[in-house]
């Protein structure tokens, strides 16, 4: 973790040594009871116990500003938010948790402390540990979170396996998040319902598993909008989808439901919803909800017939 600056303080205080800064981020998000045979934090790199599997890697980043709105939110919800994106790639997969590496710039002055305990929070409750990362100033705040996974037992569910005849099914109601932030700028509190779901996202890790243990087809996770991201695995796999339902939450608009993203829910293509339901009853999770069918005619997407709008966040260059 080299850190030519130590960016938790203001340039006119004395500055603190590199390795006092990193013994108080380590006391932050180190675990306790680490497996046998593995090494986090406090060599150059990690060492982990063999996988199982296949295994899953995904990178994330995090910007203050940008995926985040420091007037109205933490970087405790920075740093939680941040875990908890990339650890949904893994769920988008149907892979279970390894570790996780975070990489940290920042200006002079960041309460880095917070920031971290934020991520610390996000990976425990995911069991996702921080195993490593880096820490560097800079003009922004970013996080970038590496997050490694493995499939045990069978492969790692794409999105590009979606087939004719295939259902589809989102694992929750959409839009949560969206309603979220909006709420918060019309003067929410940090503990509404929605606000909790922006800043403290869920990622669906044990549903992606059970998923694929009953054989789905195809699986992602809606960060970016139902009305962007079903056209991706449209798009991956070759076909068109027919749907007939977008569930809304309560509190949220369908604009919200359909692009406004951030709801980490999953959007899974099966040819045996039965089997879907029971092996998502069989492990205590909530049965997810039917939203339409996929057809071989790839031009064709529809919502009640009606042509179905590719839209979401997408960042702009």
């Amino acid at each position: 973790m080299p850190a030519p600056v130590d960016p938790t303080i203001p340039h006119r205080e004395h500055p603190r040594r590199e390795d006092d800064v990193i013994e108080r981020i380590a006391a932050i998000v180190g675990q306790r009871n680490i497996p046998a045979r593995e090494r986090h934090i406090g060599d150059d790199a990690a060492v982990l116990a063999p996988f199982a599997g296949e295994v899953v890697i995904s990178t994330d980043v995090a910007v203050l500003g940008v995926h985040l709105d420091g007037d109205l939110f933490s970087l405790e919800d920075l740093g939680f938010r941040a875990v908890a994106a990339a650890v949904s790639d893994l769920a988008a997969m149907g892979a279970r948790a390894r570790g996780c590496v975070v990489a940290v710039s920042a200006p002079a002055g960041t309460d880095l402390e917070e920031l971290h305990r934020g991520m610390a929070e996000a990976a425990i409750l995911t069991n996702c540990p921080i195993v490593g990362g880096d820490l560097s100033s800079g003009r922004d705040v970013t996080v970038a979170v590496t997050v490694v996974g493995e499939c045990p037992g069978g492969g790692a569910v794409l999105r590009r396996g979606a087939m004719p005849g295939d259902e589809l099914l989102v694992t929750g109601p959409l839009g949560r998040s969206s309603a979220g932030l909006r709420r918060r700028r019309e003067g929410a509190s940090l503990d509404d319902e929605l606000v909790v779901a922006h800043r403290r996202p869920w990622p669906r890790l044990s549903e992606g598993q059970a998923a694929r243990g009953a054989g789905a087809h195809a699986m992602m996770d809606l960060s970016d909008g139902l009305g962007l991201d079903l056209h991706r695995m449209a798009d991956a796999s070759g076909v068109g989808f027919e749907l007939v339902d977008v569930p809304v939450a309560l509190g949220a608009t369908f604009d919200e439901a359909v692009s406004g993203g951030e709801d980490y829910e999953l959007l899974i293509a099966t040819n045996d919803p039965s089997r879907l339901r029971m092996v998502f009853l069989d492990r205590g999770l909530r049965s997810p909800r039917t939203i339409g069918t996929v057809v071989a005619n790839p031009t064709e997407r529809t919502l009640h017939g009606a042509a179905f709008e590719r839209r979401g966040w997408q960042h702009q260059w």
